[in-house]
């Protein structure tokens, strides 16, 4: 199923849900253009954390309850070889986050925090979320990607690792626990594991083309690793030198004041925001 039809059932599923006296939202950034391919991924044997994290607007309180994004797997890998998909929500730096900043990166301007809001963290592993994933094309190639080449400054510059060719995939993301956030400035980000390879998530046009959904202003998408935590590069200005990028992604929900069990739901999260935030502030304490 093509990616618009896809986002279209989740506005539908909305629409469903929708309380009296509220509207549905849609955002999306559009399709991949094929420019880069970035990596995100959780941390195992041998491999550290890796996130990748493009922004998004919400002009009031919502209720986010669907996602999709689109990238690359390897070549010839089974599409039930995806273990797990795990998704963040970061507010924009100084949020949540050390201020003044630590020197290790270019700027912190227009960045994600330092920590993601924790009550709004879905897991395929807890059931908080459930995935699909559909095939849209067996061989694309991006120009260019970024899986191991992240440094702190004065190194940030790495030029990025070449051209990759693989199978582009759309992720389709049911929001068991709906993920309700105020108005604002936030970042979205997606992490997949993978029995075997490696996820690169696709960028999209920046500025946002149609059929995305116009943003302003449209910050650039941004990425590091446990290496770099609390810290976050620029992918296209710092890493690259390739001008801006967005990421390819779309979120459709419900706007507007909840209702009182949706409130009792976020409460029940923030209760259990702290110990999360903790266990990511020993997580940055123990990097070096």
């Amino acid at each position: 199923m093509a990616p618009l039809a896809i986002a279209a059932l989740g506005v539908a599923s909305a629409v469903a849900a929708t309380p009296a006296g509220a509207a549905t939202f849609a955002f999306s950034t559009g399709n991949p253009d094929g420019r880069i391919g970035t990596l995100s991924r959780p941390a195992g044997p041998g491999a550290v954390q890796t996130e990748t994290a493009d922004d998004f607007a919400l002009g009031q309180v919502s209720r986010i309850t669907h996602a999709t994004f689109i990238g690359l797997l390897p070549t010839g890998t089974a599409l039930s070889s995806v273990r797990n998909v795990e998704i963040e929500f970061y507010n924009v730096f100084p949020g949540a986050s050390a201020d003044p900043p630590s020197g290790n990166v270019p700027t912190r301007a227009n960045s994600p925090a330092d920590f993601e809001i924790a009550s709004a963290t879905r897991d395929g592993h807890d059931g908080s979320l459930t995935f699909a994933t559909t095939q849209l094309d067996p061989s694309f190639t991006v120009a260019n990607t970024v899986v191991d080449g992240i440094n702190r400054s004065p190194g940030q510059f790495t030029g990025g690792e070449g051209p990759a060719t693989g199978q582009e995939v759309l992720f389709d993301i049911q929001f068991t626990t709906p993920v309700l956030l105020g108005a604002d400035h936030f970042f979205f980000r997606p992490e997949v594991e993978l029995a075997d390879g490696q996820f690169l998530w696709l960028s999209a046009p920046k500025p946002i083309l149609a059929p995305g959904t116009p943003l302003a202003p449209d910050f650039q998408a941004w990425m590091r690793n446990d290496n770099l935590v609390p810290d976050w590069l620029r992918i296209g200005t710092d890493i690259t030198h390739q001008a801006p990028f967005n990421m390819a992604f779309s979120l459709d929900g419900v706007a507007g004041v909840p209702e009182p069990g949706v409130w009792a739901m976020m409460l029940i999260g923030l209760g259990a925001a702290g110990v999360q935030l903790r266990r990511a502030r020993a997580r940055a304490g123990a990097v070096t």
